[in-house]
């Protein structure tokens, strides 16, 4: 039995060089997509160590898999919807998502834009086209479809592109989503982003085939096997199929392959199910690194630069916080009922009313709930 194995698209090597021709990208943009991922960096390592102090109850990082964020986020146009996965804060940092905003949500706090009915790091961006994460393994894919195959319908050449995990590629929502997309030639870009566990379970127990991409082969639609850790390549196979759906070609399914370098999250010990010595096998390949020394090389960033940024980065960040922190903890009682249904039925009147009634026989110390 011969089995279909891809070769991984390469733009730079890990000591960033060119090995591939560059994609159109100005100077300005390539600074631009460093810092993407320098910000991403440096946001997770303050809210690890939030969680850590129980500041905060619940964290994701994205260590070591910035440039699936910010490279295909920058080959998108600003109308393109974006699907979001748990990782991928950086996607809609890069479109303009506030620090404040972000903060909000992380504390559940009055100004959070779901007013604290989302756990942390379930972000969601009506203005950004950056859609609601969902914690069910899996169930963004036919959601992003489902949008896809409206702005077809309607004739606009808006794309979705959706992220999701190896671990999202064992799941029926995976099938369903890539059978309709193909089908229907679906404007969609399928990214998956293979960091090699799926929580705990390592992807060689997950398929027997050497790489997810060629899954898309069954389902009729291009496969894309890409160094999730080259920022450039990244972009350069987004815009190839970001153009293939605009032109009514279909879909596309890309695999970035990269790596979780941390937990999968605040409330897991990798340690209990990997070798602890696997994730320094990746230290050559981190896609800062990478993509810094190709800046160097073409004279577009240097130590002071770092510097400075890093320094911007802790004012801004601190003087945010601390303005954040003084905003009440917890969303208005009223929201409850305002935040169902877009005009406010009558049954929903009557038990807010009722509510208050009942606040105001036994007292509250605040207008909160």
């Amino acid at each position: 039995m011969s089995l279909v194995k891809l070769e991984v698209i390469r733009v730079l090597d890990d000591n960033g060089h060119p090995v591939a021709d560059l994609p159109d990208v100005s100077n300005q943009d390539l600074v631009r997509l460093y810092e993407g991922m320098l910000n991403v960096r440096l946001v997770d390592e303050r809210l690890l160590k939030f969680q850590r102090q129980g500041r905060i109850g619940f964290y994701l990082t994205a260590t070591g898999e910035e440039a699936t964020h910010i490279g295909p986020t920058f080959a998108l146009r600003p109308s393109d919807w974006i699907y979001p996965c748990y990782r991928e804060i950086g996607a809609a940092f890069f479109r303009g998502y506030p620090l404040r905003t972000f903060l909000c949500q992380l504390f559940g706090n009055e100004e959070d834009p779901v007013r604290g009915r989302q756990m942390p790091v379930h972000h969601t961006s009506k203005a950004l086209n950056y859609v609601s994460i969902s914690s069910p393994v899996g169930t963004q894919i036919p959601q992003a479809v489902g949008i896809a195959m409206g702005a077809k319908r309607m004739g606009k050449d808006d794309i979705s592109m959706v992220y999701f995990g190896d671990g999202a590629t064992s799941t029926g929502a995976f099938h369903v989503g890539c059978n309709m997309a193909a089908v229907d030639k679906a404007p969609v870009v399928f990214l998956c982003r293979n960091n090699g566990w799926a929580i705990s379970t390592p992807r060689q127990v997950q398929t027997r085939t050497p790489t997810l991409a060629q899954k898309a082969i069954a389902y009729g639609m291009p496969g894309v096997l890409v160094d999730g850790n080259d920022i450039l390549a990244l972009v350069a196979v987004t815009r190839q199929a970001a153009s293939r759906a605009r032109q009514g070609l279909g879909p596309t399914l890309i695999e970035a392959r990269t790596y979780r370098i941390g937990a999968h999250s605040t409330s897991d010990d990798p340690t209990a199910y990997r070798d602890p010595s696997e994730p320094k096998r990746w230290t050559g390949h981190d896609p800062l690194d990478k993509f810094q020394k190709f800046l160097k090389i073409q004279g577009l960033w240097s130590d002071e630069q770092e510097q400075a940024f890093r320094f911007a980065f802790d004012k801004t960040f601190s003087e945010t916080l601390a303005e954040v922190e003084k905003i009440p903890a917890l969303p208005p009682r009223h929201t409850m009922f305002e935040d169902v249904f877009c005009k406010v039925p009558w049954q929903l009147a009557e038990q807010a009313e009722e509510l208050e009634r009942e606040v105001a026989r036994h007292g509250s110390k605040s207008g909160h709930v």
